[in-house]
């Protein structure tokens, strides 16, 4: 089993000192750049994909009012916890495997190339579904913005189009130019809501610093199983890193360092955030508060506490964070076509990159593409008035949202059994014990999540009971899974050599080597 931390030396063109690009056995044109991400500018790119602020403002008055679990901060760390067993096993084979497939390589070396094709569409189908929901909710808090501010009424999808358009522009830059766009977002997103959080420590609500939303008690009720899926989903990103790993400074050290530190970062904001929101309008209110305000709870906690400036600023950042989130999904989709179209799985087009960025350049475009077709089939079927949320937020956003996160936490359970047979077939399983059961044990409880996110469908997109919705959306990551499986089978029984390669990235040189060998010889 070829290893990602020996290819360096294996390169049929070695990068020069000094020099910012590599060479691979096809050529500049078809490799990322090395060496452009360290650990801050990649934490910042994984972090951005979880939207802070979106989440604040959000997911946790969803979680609170409509699912009315009160313990969810914590929830928000028993989660945390779980993933962190899951990145044991998955930070590991990060120093193993270096491939901007990240999690279809993972799960091709560990369970074969026929798994890892089912696994890349599932991956496509997942952060493009992510990313487009995205413009959902983008375009319409900016129309509300013009209606308020400006007194313009404009259509959300004239901001969802036109945010697209930037986003593909900024896929086309280097990545450490988009990380600090990214950055600079996101270090505003978290300063803004923990000046909240202070504030809502300063001054509590009539219940002053209760921590009863820390009480097991508070975990109980029927809404727990939708929203362990719905708080799930507030840490994606963290397993992006590794899809940065080839343009990575030290990727053996760096990915594995930044899942780790996204996990702990994301889970102790979004706990104690969550926990300020029960603190400013206490435990016993939350429910009705949330219910009440909706995904107005934060902006209206936050007006008496540090007035309508300070408040308005957050509603324009809300905006900004989504922005940062839609482009570091954007990355990752371009990368993930750029990873497919090197190995065979998708055509070979779109293994090229920009001559000048290094930048995926094909997969930004196809995923550009995606989103302008999306959000147009979205818009030509909304007939509702401008100031109507339901084609943009209850459909785009909500329904594209809950098919991506099924479709991550598919992989990552996944993804935690090819870690397993991955370090088992190599003889490391005594060597690696340890992660192995950590793996499994994060491997079973993502099972478990998954089944309650299929089980409880029509709650997270807010269909009704016995809604066609509640099995056409998660089907198609069914379908996606199912597609690639078949696809996998048919490269297997006619193109052997395309299917050797699934999960071997730049590594597939060697087989080249191999068959020149051959052929020269015979």
């Amino acid at each position: 089993m070829l290893t990602g931390s020996s290819s360096t030396g294996q390169r049929t063109g070695e990068r020069s000192a000094g020099q910012d690009v590599i060479n691979t056995y096809k050529g500049e044109d078809r490799a990322l750049r090395a060496n452009r991400l360290g650990t801050v500018g990649l934490l910042l790119s994984v972090l951005a994909a979880s939207a802070p602020l979106m989440v604040v403002a959000g997911v946790m008055p969803t979680t609170f009012g409509v699912m009315e679990v009160v313990g969810t901060p914590l929830l928000f760390l028993i989660l945390g916890a779980v993933l962190i067993l899951f990145s044991f096993g998955y930070a590991e084979m990060s120093r193993h495997v270096h491939n901007a497939g990240a999690f279809y390589a993972y799960i091709a070396r560990g369970l074969g190339g026929t798994a890892g094709a089912g696994a890349s569409l599932v991956a496509l189908v997942a952060y493009n579904a992510f990313q487009v929901g995205i413009y959902g909710i983008l375009g319409f808090e900016m129309s509300t913005i013009f209606a308020t501010y400006l007194d313009l009424e404009v259509s959300w999808w004239v901001f969802a189009l036109s945010c697209a358009a930037v986003v593909g522009v900024l896929g086309w830059l280097k990545i450490d130019l988009n990380a600090k766009v990214l950055g600079v977002l996101l270090i505003i997103e978290f300063a803004l809501v923990v000046i909240f959080d202070l504030a809502a420590v300063s001054e509590p609500g009539g219940e002053g610093l209760s921590l009863h939303a820390f009480n097991p008690d508070t975990l109980g009720g029927a809404g727990l199983g939708t929203a362990l899926c719905f708080c799930l989903a507030a840490f994606v990103g963290f397993e992006q890193a590794p899809v940065y790993a080839e343009e990575t400074s030290r990727p053996q050290v760096v990915v594995s360092r930044v899942m780790f530190l996204a996990v702990g970062i994301a889970a102790v904001f979004l706990a104690l955030s969550s926990w300020a929101l029960t603190v400013a309008a206490g435990p016993s209110s939350i429910v009705n508060q949330a219910g009440e305000q909706g995904p107005n709870l934060l902006f209206f906690l936050t007006e008496s506490r540090l007035g309508g400036t300070f408040t308005d600023v957050l509603h324009i950042l809300f905006v900004t964070g989504m922005f940062a989130a839609a482009l570091s999904y954007h990355n990752v989709v371009a990368r993930y076509a750029f990873a497919m179209g090197r190995e065979g799985l998708l055509p070979e087009a779109f293994s090229r990159t920009n001559a000048k960025s290094g930048a995926p350049a094909t997969g930004s475009l196809l995923q550009t593409a995606i989103s302008l077709a999306v959000i147009l089939a979205f818009a030509v079927t909304d007939d509702g008035p401008v100031d109507d949320p339901t084609a943009s937020v209850l459909h785009l956003f909500t329904w594209m949202g809950n098919i991506g996160a099924l479709g991550v936490i598919v992989l990552m359970a996944t993804a935690s059994l090819a870690v397993i047979v991955f370090f088992v077939r190599r003889g490391a399983a005594a060597a690696q014990s340890w992660r192995l059961v950590a793996s499994g044990l994060a491997g079973l409880a993502l099972v478990g999540i998954a089944i309650y996110t299929v089980k409880d469908f029509d709650v997270l997109v807010g269909a009704g009971p016995g809604s066609s919705l509640s099995w056409i959306l998660p089907g198609i990551i069914a379908l996606a899974a199912v597609a690639g499986l078949v696809y996998g089978t048919v490269l297997r029984r006619t193109k052997p050599e395309v299917h050797a390669r699934i999960g071997l990235g730049n590594q597939a040189f060697q087989l080249d080597k191999a068959a020149d060998a051959e052929s020269s010889s015979g």
